[in-house]
């Protein structure tokens, strides 16, 4: 059994380096509960005064120390049609101390409004900060340290190429349409966002290699689907690419009423030739909170079971103080 998980490791950790110089952010399958990851342009588009969001993400845990991703975002609102937001990320992975590092600020302007009613809103924003990468090499397992097939921790490790820790200065944009019509049954949202586009230093690598970090694009929307006075229907896609990597996501939720001040939602996505992954959310009085199992369903995840798969807890608090309803957000 212990042979096998070192096996499956050699594995993932050779997918993610042979994927390093392309796509190298993170991802989430509750990507609407992390709404400053995905687009800076999501940055005060909430029916309140300020929004915070924590995530919990859990992927391939049982296979050479999998990654672990922990993010906290938090936005505001004003009457001047600009909002502010806040992003931290930290993202943990394998037996080489490896962490992912990024601290942002954003800015949102939504002054653009269309229509007879001005509830067609069009927002851009610009966020910006650090990121950064480490490796622990103290701790790493590599093939210097293997001696006729056996692990010596006492061998010396040559990774001079490398610089164990590093940070750039990092910049993203996005642009985020919303329909506000409280008389609509229908209300489209939708957005695009491209990160890193001041191409950083990948701070993971030597100055040799001269390596910049890709731009990550993504490509979101979906609609908010009246359905009854108690009943949502919320569909909605995600596309990303970075490098030579994209990624598709398509699925939707229901969300119910259970009572006046409770409501559950519940719904099932499929990250395409990767995992389907079900939700169950569950808010009251301003909290919400989210679940979700990734199923893998890759060649990965038939060669590993389950332990390939991922779990992902999300936790948001919105303030309902604001008097006119701007954009009713989705939680997912």
């Amino acid at each position: 059994m212990i042979k096998i998980k070192k096996t499956l490791a050699i594995i993932l950790l050779s997918i993610v380096a042979i994927k390093s110089s392309a796509q190298v952010d993170p991802h989430f399958s509750q990507y609407y509960m992390y709404p400053l990851w995905l687009n800076p342009a999501l940055t005060g588009a909430i029916d309140g005064n300020y929004r915070v969001s924590v995530i919990d993400r859990k992927q391939w845990g049982n296979i050479g120390n999998g990654f672990s991703t922990v993010g906290l975002s938090a936005d505001i609102t004003t009457d001047k049609n600009i909002s502010f937001g806040l992003n931290l990320l930290q993202q943990s992975a394998g037996t080489a101390g490896y962490k992912y590092t990024n601290a942002q600020l954003s800015i949102a302007y939504s002054g653009i409004r269309l229509g007879r009613e001005g509830d067609k809103v069009i927002t851009f924003a610009l966020q910006g900060g650090m990121i950064g990468r480490r490796f622990d090499f103290s701790s790493a397992q590599v093939n210097d340290q293997y001696q006729n097939d056996t692990y010596n921790p006492a061998l010396p490790v040559d990774e001079s190429t490398a610089k164990p820790s590093a940070t750039s200065f990092d910049m993203s944009m996005g642009a985020m349409y919303y329909d506000a019509d409280a008389d609509k049954k229908v209300n489209l949202f939708g957005g695009f966002s491209a990160a890193h586009i001041t191409s950083p230093k990948d701070p993971s690598l030597s100055v040799a290699y001269n390596s910049t970090l890709p731009v990550r694009y993504s490509l979101h929307g979906g609609a908010n689907i009246y359905l009854s006075e108690k009943a949502h229907l919320v569909p909605n896609a995600l596309y990303m690419w970075q490098g030579n990597v994209s990624e598709a996501m398509l699925g939707g939720y229901v969300q119910m009423a259970a009572t006046p001040i409770v409501d559950i939602s519940a719904g099932i996505n499929y990250r395409v030739n990767d995992a389907i992954y079900p939700y169950l959310g569950i808010s009251y009085d301003g909290f919400t909170f989210g679940f979700s199992y990734d199923a893998n369903t890759s060649k990965l995840g038939t060669l590993a079971g389950g332990a390939a798969n991922s779990t992902e807890i999300t936790l948001m608090y919105m303030d309902h103080k604001k008097q006119k309803d701007y954009f009713k957000c989705p939680r997912f």
